[in-house]
């Protein structure tokens, strides 16, 4: 069977009300009319709520729509690897479940990939909707990592992300921190995978280009916690920074 053109990864984690307020529906629509063959992969990291019963009916209605049921949460990181790993598609898009980034965006990553760009990352202007301390903790997050990591993007945690399927099946492998294999928390962010995947994709010279995309917060997320996320995110950046002064992202 010929591989698909694109493979489009979508981590969930007790996603109920999202499905329930079609996003998956907007994601059919704006495939369908698509002159490029297509695979829609939900991963679905151990949701205690509905989600999976609501997806299944997706694959039974959609051939190309494909559930992965996670027998343990891996958290958000490992559980986009997962996606990722499984996905059999040319370009493998990773989109977070609430589209905070419409899926019509990836419109604008097409030209890049044309150009022979590896990956294209999503980068959000002015965060409409977020919260002052959700933009305070992107703020500082950001500071730390050009100061750790010293990663040259405006927007390293936009969940919008699409990559060259060699290109990010060359990645995965020398993850260290983050994998499909790796238990990170019960429905945790876990901001550190970006970070992974994107220090790796320099230390491999991978082409990166980052491109302005709409994005809005539908709400507050539940998974959000200031305190907790933000000492994840910076025990995330030393742990990759330590992997890397110890030579292991050759």
């Amino acid at each position: 069977m010929k591989k698909p053109f694109l493979s489009v990864v979508i981590p969930a984690y007790n996603e109920e009300i999202n499905l329930k307020r079609g996003v998956l529906d907007s994601v059919y629509e704006y495939l369908k009319d698509k002159d490029f063959t297509w695979e829609v992969i939900v991963s679905n990291d151990a949701s205690r709520d509905d989600t999976s019963l609501i997806v299944k009916k997706y694959t039974k209605k959609y051939p190309n729509f494909i559930l992965i049921d996670q027998p343990v949460n891996l958290g958000k990181g490992g559980n986009v690897i997962s996606g990722m790993s499984n996905a059999t598609g040319q370009y493998i898009l990773f989109t977070d479940m609430d589209q905070s980034t419409p899926i019509d965006q990836f419109d604008k990553f097409l030209p890049y990939f044309n150009k022979g760009v590896d990956i294209v990352i999503g980068s959000r202007a002015g965060r409409p909707g977020q919260s002052p301390i959700r933009k305070l903790m992107a703020y500082g997050f950001a500071s730390l990592r050009n100061l750790i990591l010293r990663l040259p993007y405006k927007d390293t945690q936009c969940g919008f992300k699409a990559f060259k399927s060699e290109a990010i099946k060359s990645i995965i492998p020398k993850m260290k921190v983050f994998g499909n294999k790796q238990n990170s928390g019960k429905g945790s962010v876990t901001a550190g995978f970006d970070l992974e995947i994107l220090y790796i994709a320099r230390k491999l010279k991978l082409k990166v280009a980052e491109v302005p995309v709409e994005w809005y917060e539908y709400g507050e997320r539940k998974e959000v916690n200031p305190i907790k996320d933000s000492y994840e995110g910076l025990r995330d950046l030393i742990k990759v920074r330590l992997n890397a002064i110890q030579g292991r992202y050759k």
